[in-house]
């Protein structure tokens, strides 16, 4: 796991400037898309207004059409950039939970490696102990008065 060392270095810092530009480019998205949702609602209205002659436009139907149409893609547009904030929710915290994987076995690794020098030092104290007892017994008294 690579860290920065410094204050607004490393992966970490590039990876929040990398979240923010993101998130800044999505709110102006949002911010265009409900405007023109706006405007393309507001000029439908205006051109569906009922006059007093019945005389129907062809113009007016196509504008209807047209703003409508635009609505929609703005609309449509909108749909992407939920699904695509859903998906960066998904992937980051898929990532998270991966540092966080690969922080708890680089910590296991460690405690294995610790583990594992205790019981060749346990494990050495146990053979000194065993030699030393094997010594004391092999020239004790009660031996040698076995043996005979």
């Amino acid at each position: 796991m690579n860290k920065g060392t410094g204050v607004g270095t490393g992966p970490t810092a590039a990876a929040a400037a990398a979240a923010a530009q993101k998130q800044k480019t999505m709110m102006q998205r949002v911010e265009t898309d409900i405007g023109n949702i706006v405007e393309n609602f507001t000029q439908l209205v205006n051109v569906a207004r009922v006059n007093d002659p019945a005389v129907g436009n062809s113009q007016e139907a196509f504008m209807m059409e047209m703003r409508a149409a635009r609505m929609v893609q703005a609309a449509d547009s909108l749909l992407k950039l939920v699904s695509e904030l859903k998906q960066t929710a998904i992937f980051s915290g898929f990532a998270s939970l991966n540092d966080h994987v690969e922080q708890r076995s680089v910590e296991f690794d460690q405690q294995a490696k610790k583990t594992d020098r205790m019981l060749a030092r346990i494990g050495e104290e146990a053979a000194a102990s065993l030699k030393e007892l094997e010594s004391h017994y092999y020239s004790s008294a009660r031996r040698t008065a076995e043996s005979a």
